[in-house]
């Protein structure tokens, strides 16, 4: 029956995801114009901070199971990588609740920012496009984008009538994979009912075993470490008994459905949208029990997740005459629960429902002054039931207005923008309410300086006010073998930084630079403590003065034509660009260094391509981890080969697109210093990947 299954899957795979081939636009078209940065229409090469939007070619190569694996190669971006099922994105070092993860401009309303095992509820697979905003992001979504922004754009409500055949496009793709014997469908489709309704539906499934690795699953310094332990306590240390071969635990299956429906005028659009979202993952590394009545001290039990949630969306715009020249707004609701299973036994339940809403009005421009104005309100009642509850119920309110202005004069862009926020805390189980009002600000100028060269820069002022799990934590996190405590006295956290850009373009290369300092009062994180509660180090949240260092280095260029070279006419529509890239920072503290900062990362690739093929090697490198905080293992560095092939053809149905990628080819040992997991769980060894996808 499985196999049928994978046989099945293969007849109808590929394309960067299934409403990638409904969109009006190209990828190209689409490279262009960025909606997350500003409620201003931006290209990429007018936004001045970091940003990185992936699409077409680019995110069928890069799809994976989680949103924080499709990201991993982007410019400035590692991940937690909790496993195959649960990886968010971590931006210039930071993740949890400084990195927002939206889904069409609304938050993902789940509980991943709370741990890193818990799943970001946002299907990668169903992606148009993603946008990366790196940087302060928060003055159009809030103080939990202040380490930055990912927008998930799936098109689930639609804005345009479709003009194909009959009023219906759609796609449908599917594909293997052999590190996991993974298999993976998904489809979408937009049928126009009538001159003005649209109906949206979109479907995916996805089953993977637990994952091969190149050999053992603990690190070889862990091991180090437990073989050197072994001999002070006069033990053996038996490697025979560790896993290898495979990330036992590692398995997943999810599913998803979307519904939508939109009318569409001359002026506008309204529409709206109901997702269901079902995931079921394993946690590897496993989990040490205290000693019980019916348990032996230091037995493993496997943990498993299994989340659910229920999600509207509604959106509209209206293009009017006057002052303002367009009002828009988004809104989203979500009822989530994840349970955690030990074994087989209910560990804890962890439950969100919350609600988003922000308006915005577009100022028409005025003599080369451009502005936007929106308010926004969150609510999140959260709530942890279990063995694993280390944070109480809690109801977060928080509501927001802010403003952005623009203004061209010659040759230079200057631009602003202000957000005032009010956060309220209530914990019901200790009666307890924190309120916070917080106030950010920033300003950037770029200069076109020749046709090819544009120079810019970006001071900001921004303020957060800490979180449910910060303040209130108190109990085990298994997840992360830490016993947490939060502090309730902390404060505001004020950050104030720079960031240069510089872009230059040719017809035939291109060049980025992003340089980037930010100096934090009071930034908030877990240190570790030198004390133990129920077998576990105690780590509190704690608020010091730090600091984050680095940049983001991209180059693109096109190689002279091998038929030009050789001679060899037949070789006249091959085309051949190199491009590369370079990520870095530093992080610490007055008296530390920050915990699980990503290295020195580099990425080089050489592309090869046709109109209807393209063929394409890379290098993936991290460098070995330094700048260790005390209780932290060094982790070695790495080199992975990626291989890409894709074949495109016309058919009498549509577009068809062939994708072949062998990733890890060489089989190596990586891992990822930015996850808590990274000396039991490495990344999957050697995978091909097949995947074939319709466009109709």
């Amino acid at each position: 029956m499985k196999l049928t299954l994978m046989r099945a899957s293969a007849i109808c795979t590929l394309l960067a995801s299934p409403y990638a081939a409904i969109a009006q636009n190209s990828p190209d078209q689409f490279d262009d114009v960025v909606v997350t940065a500003s409620p201003l229409t931006k290209s990429v090469n007018e936004v001045i901070t970091g940003i990185s939007v992936l699409s077409g070619e680019d995110l069928t190569r890069r799809s994976a199971a989680t949103i924080g694996q499709t990201l991993r190669f982007e410019p400035g971006v590692s991940s937690t990588q909790f496993g195959a099922g649960a990886s968010r994105p971590i931006i210039r070092g930071q993740g949890g609740d400084r990195v927002r993860v939206l889904a069409n401009g609304i938050g993902s309303i789940d509980a991943s920012s709370a741990s890193p095992d818990h799943a970001v509820a946002v299907e990668p697979a169903q992606a148009e496009r993603i946008e990366v905003l790196r940087g302060a992001s928060l003055l159009r979504y809030g103080s939990s984008g202040s380490g930055g922004v990912v927008n998930v754009i799936d098109g689930r409500i639609p804005d345009q009538v479709p003009d194909g055949p009959y009023g219906i496009e759609g796609a449908i793709r599917g594909a293997l994979s052999s590190v996991d014997e993974g298999e993976e469908i998904a489809a979408a489709v937009n049928v126009a009912l009538g001159q003005n309704i649209v109906f949206h539906l979109d479907g995916t499934y996805r089953d993977a075993e637990n994952y091969e690795i190149p050999g053992f699953a603990e690190s070889a310094a862990l091991r180090a470490l437990e073989e050197a332990e072994a001999e002070e306590e006069g033990e053996e240390h038996d490697e025979e008994e560790e896993a290898f071969g495979v990330l036992e635990n590692s398995q997943l299956t999810s599913q998803s459905i979307t519904g939508g429906l939109s009318y569409i005028g001359n002026r506008g659009h309204i529409g709206f949208a109901i997702q269901d979202t079902r995931s079921d993952y394993g946690i590897p590394g496993g989990h040490e029990e205290e000693e019980g009545e019916e348990e032996e001290e230091g037995e493993e039990e496997l943990v498993t997740i299994d989340l659910e949630q229920t999600r509207l969306d509604i959106n509209g715009a209206l293009n009017i005459d006057g002052f303002f020249e367009r009002l828009q707004f988004f809104a989203g609701y979500a009822d989530y629960e994840h349970t955690e299973f030990e074994g087989d036994e209910v560990g804890t339940v962890f439950t969100n429902e919350g609600f988003e809403i922000r308006a915005e009005a577009i100022q028409a421009e005025r003599d080369g002054w451009a502005a936007a104005y929106g308010a926004s309100v969150r609510q999140r009642d959260f709530s942890a039931i279990g063995d694993e509850a280390f944070v109480p119920p809690t109801e977060t309110l928080q509501y927001a207005l802010f403003g952005f202005h623009e203004k061209d004069v010659n040759n230079v862009h200057v631009e602003g923008a202000v957000r005032l926020e009010h956060t309220d805390h209530h914990n019901s189980e200790l009666d307890d309410d924190i309120n916070f009002t917080t106030f950010s600000l920033s300003t950037g100028a770029d200069i076109q300086v020749t046709e090819q060269l544009n120079i810019g820069g970006t001071v900001f002022r921004t303020e957060r006010a800490p979180n449910t799990e910060e303040l209130y934590s108190n109990g085990p996190h298994l997840a992360t073998t830490q016993f947490e405590i939060g502090d309730p006295d902390l404060d505001i956290e004020t950050a104030l930084g720079i960031e240069l850009a510089l872009r230059h373009n040719t017809p035939s290369t291109s060049f980025s630079a992003n340089l980037f300092y930010t100096d934090y009062d009071d930034y908030i994180y877990e240190r570790e403590s030198d004390q133990e509660m129920e077998g576990l180090p105690v780590f509190v949240f704690t608020a010091e003065d730090a600091s984050f260092t680095g940049f983001e280095l991209q180059g693109q260029m096109e190689l002279p034509k091998l038929s030009d070279l050789t001679g060899i006419t037949q070789l006249a529509g091959l085309d051949l660009s190199v491009d590369g890239q370079a990520s870095f920072v530093r992080a610490k503290t007055d008296t530390e260094n920050l915990p699980r900062i990503p290295p020195l990362s580099l990425l080089a690739g050489i592309d090869a391509s046709t109109e209807r093929y393209s063929l394409r090697v890379e290098l993936d490198y991290a460098a070995t981890s330094e700048d260790l905080t005390e209780f932290e293992i060094e982790t070695e560095n790495y080199l992975l080969t990626n291989l890409f092939a894709s074949y495109n053809w016309p058919s009498d149905f549509g577009d068809v697109t062939l994708l072949a990628a062998l990733e890890n080819a060489f089989d190596e040992d990586a891992r990822q210093h930015s996850s808590f997991l990274k000396d039991v769980a490495p990344l999957p060894g050697r995978n091909f990947r097949l995947s074939l996808g319709l466009k109709f």
